[in-house]
């Protein structure tokens, strides 16, 4: 059972994890139980209302725009116009109910669907929970700090003797591999973790990360009753480890129960503006998710506990026929892993209420872009799953938003582009007021200014109620408002947050509607290890990343100012920021920057002002290093 360096297992020379083909394997549905039975029917109920009122958002906005649009007629442009506005809304209303829902959900802070434990109770030594982490040419001192933290939190809880850890790289680089083997030598000696921290690099990497999970399972799995997975950028608390193992142990029907990691550790402007934003929005919007999903939640790949039997029997990953995009094998594994569990018939559940789970950000927009092209690239594939055999509707329903998160900025890029068509189209157009002859009165073109305003004013509300919600819910706690800094800074914060989105929106949209093109055009695009330190982005990387943009964006503003001034000043909001996207990105990637805002006491989080035990364990091993 035990790993070591000297005694590295050649991967190849066993069979690798059997990796069936969907048809292969019928879908035969399994027979519920009573209390199954129940949650199909409350699942059923909180989806009617939740979509009823996506669905008459949807209606009643794309009916006001379709009359704005009407008083030229319609065209194939202006249907088309509709059309994309219709989905964009479609895509806000989705999050804006999520939000609403998620409100209601958090004030009733119990959720009698899922009620977990409140304290933690011993784990029957029978029962024995593996927490492995795969690695990929990573910085071991950062996972190294993390790992002994972890561990020394779990053995604090008097209950480490039914975990073990496991550390499976992949890694390709000498000076990492190494490093890797050097810091686990010194995390077991530091620990005394020989017998309980096992290392194993694999020499052939097959199917990336999901292969490294698949090969342990094959290995080890069975010798585990539960599986934690850990990203390298992962931290835990140990009573929260404990807790995940007790709430498996009383619901036998759950197959996955993944937690909200939320963001820490950051310095830079970008991702402690992330960072703020999970800790405030998050929480609303992961109760919102669990509302309208129930047993039927995503599943991240990390930072969650995983049934090992139902798993390694019914979670084998498809290798698809055809080229990349649709086809080849699975590249985002995780939530065609939850669909394959709840298809099974265990339930896939978020436990957003569960505290001490972390994980880090990209440190700069650029690290943020390039996981986003990793992540689109993905998620297209997941189209052709919506229409796996058997698949949940929640899980169809995740394949399909999980898309929509890129191809929104597509949309929204498309349609101003083609409100700009139309604008220059009406500064071109002749207005005929008598259509023949022998008409006696005009035909006076009919402007909605009134409704146009409204339906501005309802986008908007739209797009703010999300975010009073998340911080009322926050000033009515005492308790959490104080984490926050106070009131008076945490509004202030949201401010902060809110202008400095918006700056960066036009910025992302650019570079998520090019990855959709991108890899629909080139679909085999290299995935590099994510780079987790702080760096300050050059101006020559950031100028050669948007050049071709802030020419684009001058060339939008000046036709767009000569057709209609109105419409140039909509276009700046879009526009400013592209032109200035240089000394952004390179402000925006600042630790310095960053840190002056957590100076003044703003963009503050909880883990920052009451750091909890694993965290302070953690950054007193950072600190020493």
């Amino acid at each position: 059972m035990e790993l070591y360096p000297s005694s590295m297992i050649n991967s190849h020379r066993q069979p690798p994890l059997h990796r069936s083909s969907m048809s292969h394997r019928p879908f035969v549905p399994p027979i519920l139980s009573k209390a199954q039975r129940r949650l199909v029917f409350v699942l059923a109920l909180r989806r009617g209302v939740f979509f009823i009122l996506v669905a008459a958002s949807m209606y009643v906005a794309g009916m006001s725009f379709a009359t704005i649009l009407s008083a030229d007629g319609s065209s194939p442009l202006t249907r088309t116009i509709i059309g994309i506005f219709i989905c964009l809304f479609g895509w806000l209303s989705f999050n804006f109910w999520t939000i609403v829902f998620g409100f209601i959900t958090a004030l009733r802070k119990v959720d009698n669907e899922l009620p977990l434990p409140h304290e933690i109770k011993s784990i029957s030594p029978q029962t024995r929970t593996a927490i492995i982490m795969p690695v990929y040419n990573e910085e071991m001192s950062r996972i190294y700090s993390a790992l002994r933290a972890t561990y020394q939190s779990l053995e604090e809880t008097g209950q480490l003797a039914q975990f073990d850890f496991f550390i499976l790289s992949d890694s390709v680089d000498n000076h990492s591999i190494l490093m890797e083997e050097t810091a686990w030598m010194d995390l077991c000696r530091d620990v005394n973790g020989f017998g309980k921290i096992f290392y194993r690099r694999r020499k052939v990497r097959l199917h990336k990360k999901s292969g490294n999970v698949s090969d342990f399972c094959r290995r080890w799995g069975s010798e585990y009753k539960y599986m934690i997975i850990f990203d390298a950028d992962s931290l835990m608390e140990g009573e929260l480890l404990v807790r995940m193992v007790n709430v498996m142990e009383e619901r036998a029907d759950i197959g996955i129960l993944q937690t909200a990691p939320m963001a820490v550790n950051q310095v830079t402007l970008v991702s402690r503006l992330q960072q703020f934003a999970s800790h405030v929005y998050g929480p609303l919007f992961f109760a919102g998710l669990r509302f309208w999903q129930m047993d039927e939640s995503g599943y991240w790949g990390h930072n969650a506990i995983v049934r090992m039997e139902p798993f390694m029997k019914y979670c084998a990953l498809p290798h698809f026929s055809g080229r990349p995009p649709f086809g080849g094998e699975i590249l985002s594994h995780d939530f065609v892993e939850a669909a394959l569990m709840r298809r099974a018939g265990w339930g896939v559940w978020l436990a957003y209420e569960l505290e001490g789970s972390y994980e880090e950000l990209p440190p700069s927009l650029f690290e943020e872009l390039e996981r986003d092209k990793r992540w689109c690239q993905g998620n297209i594939q997941h189209l052709r799953l919506m229409f796996m055999k058997g698949a949940r509707f929640g899980h169809r329903l995740l394949f399909l938003n999980g898309n929509l998160f890129y191809f929104s900025s597509f949309l929204l890029l498309l349609l101003l582009g083609l409100m700009t068509a139309y604008a220059v189209g009406r500064f071109f157009h002749t207005v005929v007021y008598f259509s023949g002859e022998r008409v006696l009165f005009p035909h006076w073109p009919v402007l909605y200014s009134e409704l146009s305003i409204r339906l501005l004013m309802v986008t908007f509300a739209f797009l703010l109620i999300p975010k009073l919600l998340s911080v009322l819910l926050i000033i009515i706690s005492p308790s959490k408002v104080v984490r926050f800094g106070g009131g008076i800074r945490l509004c202030l914060s949201v401010i902060i947050e809110s202008i400095f989105s918006m700056i960066l929106a036009p910025l992302r949209m650019i570079f998520h509607a090019w990855y959709v093109v991108l890899n629909l055009v080139m679909p085999r695009l290299a995935w590099k290890p994510q780079v987790r330190h702080a760096k300050k982005t050059s101006f020559a990387q950031a100028f050669g990343a948007y050049w071709l943009s802030m020419l684009g964006a001058l060339l939008w503003a000046m036709i767009a100012y000569a057709v209609n001034k109105t419409l140039f000043w909509w276009v700046s909001m879009m526009v400013l920021p592209l032109v200035f996207a240089v000394p952004i990105s390179v402000l925006f990637s600042l630790p310095s920057l960053g840190m002056f805002f957590r100076k003044c006491g703003l963009l503050l989080t909880p883990p920052e002002t009451q750091p909890s035990r694993v965290l302070s364990l953690y950054h007193s091993r950072t600190a020493s290093a």
